[in-house]
């Protein structure tokens, strides 16, 4: 056995790069080829592989250091081996000896350009060729799915980094690639199937289902209780829509700093115009809500203040030029939120059809998933049923949601007597990284005056 250094190869054109994750530790086994780290420019990421098999003895650097060719990445108690270039180095490099000394520098995987390791397509062709001493050769791709090499998944640097990137654990997603070779479509059916329900990760198991117990949040465990010994009890799994619905919900009130604000709009002459437009049109068999009103009123608000119809993307607000109106809509199955496309291009009658039509989707379970995304702005409304006030919770990517109660008479002083009016209970919640309180008052105050006289809609 012999010690061998394991240094930094030819990475092209890239100049202090970042160790972004680490796959190995002292004293595990190595293969040749097998990753050692991946790093990262403000171009690609790309992994760095072994040139020779044996026991790591030390690995040289560690998350975060930045590394150049040439540096000392590893020392390896081991076989000297050296690895012949792939065919797209050049002739020079491909004909080169075996290396006699113990200082040798890895090989790194065989690509064009450096940025196109960071693509899925190239990562496929990082198999190297292994010269033995004896010359003899063997073909070693950079992770072999039936190898031992750490249990590391069979994963290009790209997928590996959108994986990092969503908090995929990457050992637990099934590859539908070559040689079972974990795609980008694969990390993304694995989310999918986690934020269903239908998929549980290990981590989730191990806290009993996907509820957890509040322990990564720094929480106090939940309580468990043997209810039964208490009374009769029944235990009944909850729906799927439920499941789903709940998971984005605990997400989205634990992530977004959210504020409510409550405020009134009288609906007087509105409810009254309504009533009359559904006399006028009774025999069209559409029937215009208080809903359908709504929904224009909050596309004309959302014009006035252009950031409550956008979403954070990182540091930045993307602005939406659309108007997609999303309700929520109560369904024996659970709660489910149909979107109204192009509201301010369709007048009250258009919409209130097509809500009728898409509530009755719903009730159904005929709801597709293109009916149910790219909202703006969601409303959710408890006029049918009761209530004063409510704090609804934000729709994430969205940045605001406005829930609506049943609407009262109540007298109103008009500067001389009480007068009675029907007044709406309005709740505005909103995202305080995106809105503040003087936004957010500004927003129901106008949408209050839109409510109280509609014509303002035409201004």
């Amino acid at each position: 056995m012999a010690l061998i250094e394991v240094k930094v190869p030819d990475i092209g054109d890239f100049k202090d790069v970042a160790v972004i994750e680490v796959f190995v530790k002292s004293g595990d086994t190595i293969k040749v080829e097998q990753s050692l780290v991946t790093v990262e420019s403000d171009k690609a990421s790309m992994e760095i592989p072994s040139s020779h098999a044996g026991v790591l003895k030390e690995l040289k650097v560690k998350l975060g250091d930045k590394i150049n060719i040439g540096d000392l990445l590893a020392i390896l108690d081991g076989v000297e081996l050296a690895v012949a270039a792939a065919p797209v180095a050049s002739a020079q490099a491909a004909s080169a000896a075996p290396a006699t000394a113990s200082t040798v520098s890895a090989i790194a995987p065989a690509t064009s350009s450096a940025t196109a390791v960071s693509t899925s397509t190239s990562a496929s062709t990082s198999a190297g060729v292994v010269a033995l001493a004896s010359g003899s050769a063997i073909a070693a791709p950079a992770h072999a799915p039936g190898g031992t090499t750490v249990g590391l998944p069979h994963a290009s640097p790209s997928v590996r980094k959108f994986a990092r990137e969503l908090g995929v654990p990457l050992e637990e997603v099934k590859g539908t690639g070559n040689k079972e070779r974990i795609t980008q479509e694969d990390v993304q059916t694995f989310t999918k199937s986690v934020m269903s329900g239908a998929t549980f990760t290990k981590a989730q198991n191990a806290k009993g289902g996907s509820g957890g117990d509040g322990a990564a949040l720094g929480l106090i465990p939940w309580p468990k209780v043997d209810f039964a010994k208490f009374g009769p009890v029944e235990r009944k799994e909850m729906g799927r829509i439920k499941k789903i619905s709940g998971a984005n919900l605990l997400r989205n009130a634990i992530m977004i700093p959210a504020v409510t604000n409550h405020d009134d709009a009288d609906i007087t002459d509105l409810e009254a115009f309504r009533v009359s437009t559904n006399k006028e049109n009774e025999k069209s068999g559409i029937k215009v809500t208080m809903l359908a009103f709504l929904i224009k009123a909050c596309v004309a608000a959302l014009k006035k203040y252009p950031e409550f119809n956008s979403s954070l993307d990182g540091d930045a607000l993307v602005y939406k030029n659309y108007w997609h109106i999303a309700f929520a809509a109560d369904t024996p199955n659970g709660l489910m939120v149909p979107v109204i496309k192009d509201c301010d291009k369709k007048g009250v009658l258009q919409i209130s059809q097509e809500m009728s039509e898409l509530a009755k989707k719903a009730r159904d379970g005929k709801l597709g998933p293109a009916e149910m995304t790219g909202a703006t702005f969601t409303i959710s409304s408890l006029g049918g049923i009761g209530g004063k006030y409510f704090t609804p919770i934000i729709n994430a990517p969205e940045v605001a949601i406005l829930g609506v109660c049943k609407s009262t008479m109540e007298p109103v002083w008009d500067g001389k007597a009480f007068q009675p009016r029907l007044m709406l209970p309005l709740s505005l919640t909103w995202d305080h990284r995106v809105i503040d309180g003087a936004a957010a008052a500004r927003f129901n105050a106008y949408l209050g005056q839109i409510l109280s006289d509609f014509r303002r809609v035409l201004l």
